[in-house]
């Protein structure tokens, strides 16, 4: 922030309370402009603003150009609308309409589509099918965020940044996951309330976020949940408990990354805005 420097000079003796004086002269603060917030920025070093964001995946270089014009992007917190700045992508934060943009290029998210059958492990002592098998190929060391259980598939995110991975997993910040259940049917009209007041597990009390009927069929039903929790096989304890053991069982979102139609074994790189999203909501 600059100071205006033409504010006039107090006179001997102004000043003083009490001796008729004016009062102390405060020197206002200016707000920089837009010119000057890019040259707090601005780096003599690294690379232009808007190949580090169409690098990211935000779109072609004249498309980032048009965001940083717009004076949508901000560097380290401030908004930066000259397309001639360069940063430093090890040490400066980088957000696009106030969402985190991943700025380093070694670091990987992926979404893969786990199998029933395949051990949520990047290895397995035992010769099993592990998420190991279907990654041997990438030259990152990979390792997977939380788990699920063999007989569970869908979403599995693997990830080389240990600090997102941490914070995922993190019970502060309560990450949502989405399941769908295939489970016998039917499904009592009340049974969403009880799962939201809450069911009494072996480890404690357990409560879904959300929860609704998706499908319902003489004999079966499946059932979609919400929920935060990260005990070992919550949801099979859980619908267990309240008397619909699942039959089928799988993943479907994490934070703002969704499965969508990934077939079972296949894997994709998570895109720019659901890494965004899902960044934003673990504070990173």
């Amino acid at each position: 922030m600059t100071r205006r420097e033409n504010a006039p000079r107090r006179a001997s003796g102004q000043g003083k309370r009490g001796t008729g004086g004016f009062g102390p002269v405060r020197k206002r603060r200016v707000r920089p402009t837009a010119a000057q917030a890019d040259h707090d920025v601005h780096t003599a070093d690294g690379e232009r603003l808007q190949k580090v964001l169409a690098a990211a995946g935000l779109g072609s270089r004249r498309a980032c150009e048009q965001m940083i014009a717009d004076g949508r992007v901000e560097v380290d917190g401030v908004p930066v609308t000259e397309l001639g700045v360069r940063i430093d992508t090890s040490r400066q934060k980088v957000a696009v309409d106030g969402l985190p943009v991943q700025t380093d290029d070694s670091k990987v998210y992926l979404v893969f589509n786990k199998p029933v059958g395949v051990i949520s492990t990047m290895e397995d002592d035992e010769g099993r099918l592990s998420v190991g098998d279907y990654t041997f190929t990438r030259k990152e060391r990979l390792f997977h965020v939380g788990r699920l259980d063999q007989e569970t598939s869908g979403l599995l995110l693997l990830t080389n940044d240990g600090d997102f991975a941490h914070r995922m997993q993190h019970p502060s910040f309560q990450v949502l996951k989405t399941y769908v259940a295939k489970v016998p049917g039917p499904v009592a009209k009340g049974l969403g309330n009880t799962l939201r007041e809450g069911v009494e597990l072996d480890d404690g009390l357990v409560k879904v976020d959300q929860f609704s009927v998706i499908d319902s069929q003489p004999g079966w039903a499946l059932v979609q949940l919400v929920i935060h929790e990260g005990k070992k096989h919550v949801v099979r304890r859980l619908l267990e408990a309240v008397g619909h053991p699942v039959e089928e069982l799988v993943r479907t979102q994490v934070g703002e990354v969704r499965l969508g139609d990934l077939r079972p074994g296949k894997m994709r790189a998570v895109t720019p805005d659901e890494l965004a999203r899902t960044m934003k909501l673990v504070d990173l």
